[in-house]
This record gives C-alpha cells, sequence and structure tokens, in this order.
C-alpha cells in the first residue's frame, strides 16, 4: 500500500499559495486566478506568473505560512502510517518551499514532497516544474498521473479534494474524496469515500490494513461514497 496525499485544502485547512499571494503578491495574481478558472490559461502558465508576483523577504514569507493549519488528525495519522511502515507521500500542485516550511513547523519534514519548486532570491522568485507533463489532463505544473506509476496504481491509496486531482481519481485503489473532487466523482460515478478530516481516513485505513483486504475489496468498500 503506498499512500499519496494532495496537500493545500488536503492536509491543511487552507490554500497556502492562495493565503501567500493574498498578503504578498503584486496586483495582477487574481486576474490570472479568473483566467485559469475560465480556461484561458493552464494551471500551470497560472502558477508560474503568480508566483513571479510574490514580493516580501523571507521573513515576510515564513510570518505568512506560520498562519497555516493542519487538518484535524492529519499528524496522528502520520504517526500511524509510520507505526505500520506505511509509505505517506505529498504530493502537490502546490510549491516546494511552502510545503515544506508549513510541515517542519508540525514535526513533519520527514514527509517527502512531490512539488513544483521555488527559487530565486526575494523580489525575483520564480516557479521550476520539474514533474509537469505537456499531455497533463488537468494541465498543472505536476503531472499527478506522472509521479503515481502505472503499475502501483491498484495498489493506490490517494487523498485529494481539488482539480490537480481528477486525473488521478480514476486510477486510484482507493479514493478519499472531499469537495470539488467528491463533486467530480459523483459526477463521473467514480467510486470514493468521503471524508472531512484524517480521523476519517485513519479510521477507514485502519479496518483496510487490519483486514488485510485486496485492491479489489478496496474499490468494493470504496463504492460507498458513489452511493452516498
Amino acid at each position: 500500500m503506498q499512500i499519496y496525499c494532495d496537500f493545500d485544502g488536503t492536509v491543511t485547512r487552507q490554500d497556502t499559495t492562495d493565503l501567500v499571494l493574498r498578503e504578498l503578491a503584486a496586483p495582477g495574481w487574481e486576474q490570472l486566478e479568473a483566467a485559469w478558472t475560465s480556461g484561458e490559461i493552464s494551471a500551470a502558465k497560472c502558477m508560474r506568473e503568480q508566483v513571479a508576483l510574490i514580493g516580501g523577504d523571507d521573513a515576510a514569507l515564513e510570518a505568512v505560512l506560520a498562519q497555516v493549519d493542519l487538518r484535524p488528525g492529519f499528524r496522528s495519522f502520520v504517526r500511524w502510517c509510520d507505526r505500520q511502515s506505511l509509505p505517506l507521500t505529498i504530493v502537490s500542485d502546490g510549491v516546494d518551499r511552502l510545503i515544506r516550511s508549513v510541515l517542519a513547523r508540525h514535526g513533519l519534514q520527514h514527509l517527502p514532497v512531490v512539488a513544483n519548486r521555488l527559487s530565486g532570491a526575494p523580489g525575483q522568485r520564480r516557479l521550476e516544474q520539474p514533474w509537469s507533463e505537456p499531455t497533463c489532463a488537468a494541465g498543472s505544473g505536476v503531472c499527478k498521473c506522472r509521479v503515481v506509476r502505472p503499475d502501483r496504481r491498484s495498489s493506490m491509496v490517494y487523498v485529494g479534494d481539488g482539480r490537480s486531482d481528477f486525473c488521478v481519481a480514476e486510477s486510484a485503489g482507493l479514493l478519499f474524496a472531499r469537495g470539488a473532487l467528491a463533486r467530480h466523482c459523483v459526477q463521473n460515478r467514480l467510486a470514493f469515500v468521503p471524508y472531512d478530516t484524517f480521523a476519517d481516513v485513519h479510521r477507514y485505513l485502519f479496518l483496510v490494513h487490519q483486514e488485510n483486504l485486496t485492491p479489489a475489496e478496496w474499490l468494493v468498500a470504496g463504492t460507498i461514497g458513489e452511493m452516498a
């Protein structure tokens, strides 16, 4: 079993990148957001251009990130995964520097992170997208289907909430969904398990792990979300 978690809105209560943009970015980032939402530009282009607008020094950036809260139950869930030797990876279309800062503040810096890379000095920040894919169905800077190896998807657990998770939703062995991702699953009749906090995820996976269910049995169990 390999567990992947989205970050913004999934591991955290807030969207970390949006919070930083609201606090530190020059005018124009909201217009870029609107252009992405309407389909005029890709998510990858939107993120690159928004990050270029972020001002403030490192201290100002860290002060904003200190406002980010984790979704309830996540730290306990990580500790359980560690004890059970279950690999847990953060895979996000967000920004690695922001994600790692939030995780470190909560003592979770050991978690592997796959995300867009922030580089450059304050005032000259830019976004690198080593996980991008020209054919990415979501148009994201991090193509999550590229991160999750095809030969391992049947044994993959995915936890998400947003548009960048749509393509992965179709191939996850067991999917936990909320927000826009849950609505997408209902509209497309994709099996999923609804969740609010990580206590919900923890409780469900505890039973899966304890009963040693097969990937096929995960799918059967997951249909409770589709039928809800």
